[in-house]
């Protein structure tokens, strides 16, 4: 063999060296490839939820242009649109040292959103007669996210002559969910009055509710023919437990003490009667 054909011999192995090794590399990485992780798997495949889906149809005509006030007819969304009230907050039968008398709290509005007619009417009927009470025609106007003003008139009726003021307040929802309502008075003849009403609610379930509530009333001047006396003349602390048959109907059973102070004390005292009871209470919520 010549040199030529020694070097054609020599070039033709080294060759095929080269081609073996590398389909050898290209054999060893396929062996080695690491398989599909189980987690890659398990995201790529649909959930329940996901595979159960309907999509719904799609619109069988598409909405032209509309006017502001016709999208809002169409999707009840107007802030501005009137809407009404009345609750029935608390019609209590009260028993206290074996008399029984009748108690309510009452509360109702018209209006839009921002501005309301706002009537409140509270007192109590014990032997058949009316032996304190109150009526406030109010107007509410929204002045935050979570508090309003409220000014008008307030009639006093029941045990002596009846009492007129003018009215000015706030209520609201104070932080950690308490309901205030702070109200100042001004009347005839130099009268001056305030109350203060703050209530919890506390839900034992979505239906089971407890509501601790305190009221306080404060007057300027001296009214004894009322039996009021000037001062901080009254406190009543009471507890509601209600269970919503329906959210608008609720029966309750509570009590309540009820506490004078100072003077307004003494003309209780000086009549025969207990200047503090504690009475118990029955009674139902209704809202519509």
């Amino acid at each position: 063999m010549n040199a030529a054909s020694r070097f054609a011999v020599a070039a033709a192995l080294c060759w095929t060296g080269s081609l073996q090794a590398q389909q050898h590399d290209q054999h060893h990485e396929q062996g080695h490839q690491p398989p599909e992780s189980a987690d890659t798997t398990q995201r790529d495949a649909p959930t329940q939820s996901e595979s159960e889906h309907v999509p719904p149809d799609p619109p069988s005509s598409e909405l032209g242009h509309m006017t502001y006030r016709s999208m809002v007819d169409m999707m009840d969304m107007d802030d501005k649109a009137p809407i009404g009230k009345v609750l029935l907050d608390q019609l209590d039968w009260r028993d206290a040292d074996g008399a029984t008398a009748f108690a309510w709290d009452v509360q109702a509005y018209y209006g839009t959103d921002y501005d309301k007619l706002w009537l409140k009417t509270e007192g109590e009927r014990a032997s058949g007669t009316t032996a304190d009470a109150r009526l406030e025609v109010l107007w509410d106007r929204i002045v935050g996210r979570w508090w309003s003003t409220q000014a008008g008139v307030r009639h006093d009726f029941g045990e002596g002559p009846s009492r007129e003021w003018l009215a000015l307040g706030v209520q609201g929802l104070a932080p950690y969910f308490f309901e205030l309502e702070a109200t100042a008075y001004l009347g005839d003849a130099g009268r001056t009055a305030a109350r203060l009403e703050a209530d919890y609610e506390l839900l034992f379930t979505q239906q089971l509710i407890l509501t601790p509530q305190i009221e306080l009333n404060l007057y300027g001047k001296d009214d004894p023919e009322r039996r009021i006396m000037s001062g901080l003349s009254d406190a009543e602390i009471s507890l509601r437990l209600r269970y919503e048959i329906r959210r608008e109907i609720a029966p309750y059973i509570g009590v309540a003490w009820v506490h004078r102070f100072g003077r307004t004390a003494d003309l209780f005292r000086a009549a025969g009667e207990d200047a503090s009871d504690v009475e118990a209470l029955a009674g139902i919520r209704i809202w519509f």
